[in-house]
C-alpha cells in the first residue's frame, strides 16, 4: 500500500467541462488566480469551491471545470499546490525554525497535521519534516543556529 494512502487518479471525462467557452474559461482563470493567489485564500480552512463560485458570481461545476481544464487538477489539489508552496518556503526560513508541523499545517491553512504531511508528501516526495532536515543539511549555518537555541 502507498505511504499516506495516495492512489492514482484515473482521468474522467465530464461532459460540463465542454460547456464553458475557452474565452470565459481565461477569465474565470484570472479571476480564480487573483482570488485564491493573491488574496491567499488558500490560508482559509473553510474557504471551498462553492465560496469560491459564489465569489465568481457563478456555479461549482463551471469552478470545477475550469481548474479541471485549466490547471490540470481537481479543486482541493490546486489548493493545496499554494498551500504546500507556502508551507516550503516557511519551513526554510529561519524566523521559523522553531514552529512545530503543526503550526506550519495550521499557517498554511491545513485543517490538520495528517492532511497537511499527505499534501505534501504527494506534491514533494517527502515529508514536511524531511524538507526542512534536507535545507538544513544545505545550509549548515541554519543548523548551527537552530541547535544553539535548543540549548538554551
Amino acid at each position: 500500500m502507498a505511504k499516506y494512502n495516495l492512489t492514482e487518479k484515473k482521468e474522467k471525462e465530464a461532459v460540463y467541462r465542454s460547456l464553458v467557452s475557452p474565452d470565459l474559461m481565461d477569465e474565470m482563470k484570472e479571476k480564480i488566480l487573483n482570488i485564491i493567489v493573491m488574496q491567499k485564500k488558500y490560508k482559509d480552512k473553510d474557504y471551498s469551491a462553492k465560496k469560491l463560485a459564489e465569489d465568481l458570481g457563478t456555479n461549482t461545476r463551471y469552478v470545477s471545470a475550469v481548474v479541471n481544464v485549466r490547471f490540470h487538477m481537481n479543486y482541493a489539489s490546486f489548493i493545496n499546490k499554494y498551500r504546500i508552496e507556502e508551507a516550503m518556503s516557511i519551513l526554510v526560513d529561519k524566523r521559523y525554525q522553531k514552529l512545530r508541523m503543526e503550526e506550519v499545517s495550521d499557517m498554511v491553512g491545513f485543517a490538520n497535521r495528517q492532511s497537511f504531511y499527505a499534501s505534501f508528501y504527494k506534491i514533494m516526495g517527502m515529508t514536511p519534516r524531511e524538507y526542512r532536515v534536507q535545507h538544513l543539511q544545505q545550509h549548515p549555518q541554519l543548523v548551527q543556529k537552530v541547535q544553539k537555541k535548543k540549548k538554551k
